[in-house]
């Protein structure tokens, strides 16, 4: 009996995917669940597992071929059994390990650089002389899916949106110290560490709750407003960056929001999100401050109309009751589409972020 592989199922924002290398090659025997190629989409790479074991007898799409959702792309015949393998041992045959050359082959350089050398020698000047006696190496590598749809999305965003940003700080005093005072009992009893992110999350939701344009979205001539809060939080990924969702983040305690992030971490990490973990969004929180950044202007992830920018905490002096103070200072950038945000409800959504993270308790209290 033959068994159709095909390629999976893929979200409506995503129009096609692309395969790339064959893990098994015709006349293998795969078993069920074992990996047949890897499949990138805009957003994730993810194995494809065999649908049932036999012999692959046929391969509709090569490597790095463009595929459509539950496209057919393979053959499975199920009716051949797999290989009996012999009982004796075998002694296994060394192969000879391969002579190294003395003058391994260098890079070749490109035609215009090889003129540039011929031109750049030629030059006889009086002062400095550059001479090129050395080869300059380059490569060129093809863009991945990820990246493109990223370039793709991030030059849209700016062609197509009115983005604005407005900056505050806020003082990281009072979440720090509640950290230092509960980390160690909040681990104990959720199992997980008490971050910075959940207090972000918190903030925003309740921002969004109190200006709801900018938990909105344009289509067409209308304009979209959310009544559900999907907080998308950009994360690094070995491919390139990823933006994993916190569905439903309002209804969530600050644990269950911690224990969000790190299991989505780890799913970045080791290549394993699925579509669902990133489809969605109505708002974004980026945070470079975990790479150093002290500002910054975030670009929008469409086609959602705000995006939060955390930076690194940094001890700065600042003015507390005419008295000048050291404080932990963290400065936030909210870049937003000015077609249907004004600026004041940007610069009080901001506002409203930053009171309520210096206040951590009026998140408890809900004011």
């Amino acid at each position: 009996m033959l068994v159709d592989v095909k390629a999976p199922m893929l979200a409506e924002s995503i129009t096609d995917a692309r395969l790339l290398s064959w893990q098994k090659k015709i006349n293998d025997f795969v078993q069920q669940g074992d990996n047949l190629i890897d499949v990138e989409t805009d957003k994730v790479i993810f194995d494809l597992p065999a649908p049932a074991s036999g012999k692959l007898v046929e391969v509709l799409a090569p490597d790095s071929a463009t595929v459509t959702s539950e496209q057919i792309i393979a053959r499975i015949d199920t009716s051949v059994r797999p290989p009996v393998t012999s009982s004796k041992s075998e002694k296994p045959v060394q192969a000879k390990p391969a002579k190294q050359e003395k003058n391994p082959p260098r890079l070749e350089k490109a035609p215009e650089i090889q003129q540039g050398i011929a031109s750049m020698s030629a030059v006889k000047g009086v002062g400095a002389h550059v001479a090129l006696t050395e080869e300059r190496p380059m490569q060129r590598v093809q863009m991945t899916r990820l990246r493109q749809r990223i370039a793709e999305r991030m030059l849209g965003a700016q062609h197509d949106y009115a983005i604005l940003t407005t900056f505050n700080e806020v003082n990281m005093q009072s979440v720090m110290s509640l950290r230092k005072y509960h980390q160690e009992s909040f681990e104990q009893t959720h199992g997980v560490k008490l971050g910075l992110m959940s207090f972000f999350v918190k903030a925003v939701v309740a921002a969004l709750k109190r200006f709801p344009v900018i938990n909105a979205a344009i289509d067409g001539d209308d304009i979209v407003y959310y009544g559900y809060f999907d907080i998308g939080v950009a994360v690094s990924a070995p491919r390139g960056l990823v933006v994993p969702v916190i569905k439903n983040a309002d209804l969530l305690s600050f644990a269950e929001i911690e224990m969000e992030i790190d299991r989505m971490g780890d799913l970045a990490k080791n290549g394993e999100l699925t579509l669902d973990v990133l489809a969605g969004g109505t708002f974004t929180i980026s945070n470079g401050g975990v790479y150093g950044s002290i500002l910054s202007t975030p670009i929008l992830n469409p086609p959602q109309s705000a995006i939060l920018g955390m930076h690194r905490i940094q001890d700065r002096a600042v003015v507390e009751s005419g008295q000048i103070v050291v404080r932990p200072m963290m400065n936030l950038a909210l870049s937003y589409d000015h077609r249907i945000i004004d600026g004041r409800d940007a610069v009080l959504f901001l506002a409203h972020v930053k009171d309520l993270v210096e206040e951590p308790a009026r998140l408890l209290l809900e004011f």
